[in-house]
């Protein structure tokens, strides 16, 4: 493919994020007479790839790697084979990606699954039709942080909450649990707020998480200006709903930008999310750094500047528990493929077992050696 065809395609391809810094690492696979494209869903076996020329069809063979984080999928930008080189087409590789959201899957193997690929905002959803669960926004913020996305928290729904001072009260909670992380309350019913989201994810790819019935499907039809995506009833019981999304769909919005929408998350598992989840938690991983130990668990140790700030009330019992949990788990998932980290796990559970047996026998009076039995 000559420089001018590539630079026809990249023009074309602008509206989907193409820029420059994507022209030059694709020149390689333009040499070779590969055309570019981005993923817009992806089926088994099969993608859809807009080009300059269309969406096309094309077979992932090549592109189906047994390291599931490896597979292709919605958001990458592929090098596809040229109309004309026969059928099917197929997707030959596609470009390194500069952000990824990946969450552990629900399986007991707890593997990686890729959920977007080249996304500039992560916008976590969630509904204020019940109850807020904080614990659930810090999981999705910590894989956000991690994929290297800037996440946005959109709280929906918002005219179901008329008053001013108990929806102040909704942020505020949500703010304290997102420090450096912008909070938007809209509603897709009244339009109230949608001007300000329109204009935060006009620039680049975003991507739209959250469970069920969060009102994903709705904010979407509300940023595209049409009924793109099905939308069903919530019940009024729970405020969930049914899968309306079942796959990733990449979708361009008349006001600029990129929009992927993701189905509803039953499982938010970590993976592999350390930075994110420090990131989460950043005023006691600042905290953390005046322990008095540099391995301080933030339990029973002395000089524990974490339990301090929680006994003073700067920092609520209830994050520290969310940290402590989100940390464990990381560790537990990462400890899977790391043995240096398993040793250390076991270490530390011996310690714990010996400490409290030792506290055990104090609180009994008795050495703790083996019992010895006259018979």
């Amino acid at each position: 493919m000559s420089f001018s065809s590539l630079s026809s395609h990249s023009h074309a391809l602008t509206t989907y994020g193409w820029d420059e810094t994507w022209a030059e690492e694709f020149a390689p696979h333009a040499a070779q007479g590969l055309v570019p494209g981005r993923v817009v869903r992806v089926d088994r076996g099969q993608c859809d790839v807009v080009t300059a020329d269309g969406i096309v069809r094309a077979d992932t063979a090549f592109v189906t790697p047994h390291d599931p984080l490896r597979v292709i999928c919605t958001g990458d930008w592929a090098a596809v084979d040229p109309a004309g080189a026969g059928d099917p087409r197929y997707v030959r590789t596609y470009l390194p990606r500069r952000t990824s959201f990946v969450r552990s899957t629900s399986s007991k193997r707890s593997d990686g699954q890729i959920l977007a690929a080249n996304v500039d905002h992560a916008i976590v959803a969630v509904s204020l039709a019940v109850e807020l669960d904080l614990g659930r926004i810090e999981r999705f913020l910590a894989l956000a942080w991690e994929s290297g996305a800037q996440p946005l928290v959109v709280l929906t729904k918002a005219d179901l909450v008329p008053d001013p001072v108990s929806l102040a009260y909704l942020v505020q909670d949500v703010e304290t649990t997102a420090p450096g992380v912008q909070v938007l309350t809209v509603s897709s019913m009244t339009g109230a707020g949608m001007d300000v989201l329109a204009a935060v994810v006009s620039g680049g790819t975003s991507v739209l998480l959250g469970i069920s019935g969060a009102g994903k499907s709705t904010l979407a039809n509300a940023l595209l200006g049409e009924d793109a995506m099905e939308v069903q009833a919530t019940r009024d019981v729970d405020g969930k709903g049914r899968h309306t999304t079942t796959t990733r769909n990449l979708l361009t919005l008349p006001g600029g930008g990129v929009l992927i929408d993701t189905p509803g998350l039953r499982g938010v598992g970590l993976y592999d999310a350390e930075t994110g989840v420090g990131q989460v938690f950043s005023e006691i991983e600042e905290l953390a750094g005046q322990c008095r130990f540099h391995d301080c668990a933030h339990e029973t140790e002395p000089g524990c500047a974490v339990r301090e700030a929680v006994e003073r009330g700067e920092v609520p019992e209830r994050r520290l528990d969310s940290y402590r949990k989100l940390v464990r788990e990381n560790r537990w998932i990462v400890a899977k493929t790391d043995a240096r980290l398993r040793a250390e796990i076991r270490r530390d559970w011996r310690l714990k077992g010996a400490e409290g047996r030792a506290n055990y026998h104090a609180k009994r009076g008795t050495s703790g050696s083996p019992r010895q039995h006259t018979w």
